[in-house]
């Protein structure tokens, strides 16, 4: 079960894009789930905006969220692409690493080898989840990110998409983010609800960015006019890029 909302594929009322949601009871343990998303449509013109949610996503029924947020002429179609495509391709990467691990195993004849490799196994399997994902993760976004690039009749050359991507399974979360979409926990206090950021926006002003986007001979600079907001510029066009990388 899941639901998906673009710029050109919803409803708006009042000038926001209508809410969706559903509900659904888990026939295992009875318990009920609930989901939504909602966009609001600025003022900028095309709303570029792009969702998921997938209840049931993967083999042991994760529920996947993503929201991408596009930005130049076509980023409405880029995030549309995104939302449409990189769930398959995070499903494919992870049965890729499945069936490497089992042909790592197979051709290993030491059986003593493999007994210690289970008994580490169940010792650290939280770190080894984090980091099937994470390799998961930057692999699909690399491809997708070539995927962009070869569509016809779509020049991305000045458009793109962040992204922000949660996997729920079982009590844990992986998530994934490029740009300065956020992920937020909402969690029950005494004294009501409160957000708990999960992400860290990735901006030129964060040094670790300003330092990566340096190394790729890219120029982090500040306009005249806006000296307090960090720009990604290329390195020998003057014309300033995103506020955010």
């Amino acid at each position: 079960m899941g639901l998906c909302i673009s710029s050109s594929a919803h409803k708006i009322q009042d000038g926001h894009e209508a809410p969706m949601s559903f509900e659904r009871t888990d026939d295992s343990n009875g318990i009920q789930m609930h989901g939504s998303l909602y966009s609001l449509e600025g003022s900028k013109g095309v709303n570029q905006d792009s969702a998921i949610l997938y209840q049931g996503y993967g083999l042991e029924a994760e529920a996947f969220c993503g929201v991408f947020d596009g930005h130049g002429r076509f980023g409405h179609r880029v995030s549309q692409l995104v939302r449409s495509n990189l769930p398959s391709l995070l499903q494919g990467q992870m049965k890729a690493l499945d069936q490497q691990a089992i042909a790592v195993a197979e051709d290993d004849d030491s059986k003593n080898h493999i007994d210690r490799i289970e008994t580490e196994s169940e010792d650290s399997e939280p770190s080894k989840k984090f980091h099937k994902w994470k390799e998961a993760f930057v692999s699909s976004f690399k491809v997708m990110d070539k995927e962009i690039k070869l569509q016809e009749n779509l020049d991305s050359s000045c458009s793109g998409t962040t992204a922000v991507v949660v996997i729920k399974q079982g009590e844990d979360l992986f998530i994934a983010n490029l740009g300065d979409s956020r992920a937020v926990l909402g969690t029950t206090r005494e004294n009501g609800i409160e957000a708990i950021q999960l992400t860290t926006d990735l901006k030129p002003a964060l040094p670790s960015e300003a330092e990566r986007i340096r190394a790729c001979d890219g120029r982090v600079v500040a306009l005249k006019q806006e000296p307090n907001i960090q720009r990604v510029w290329l390195p020998h066009i003057d014309l300033p890029g995103l506020a955010m990388s």
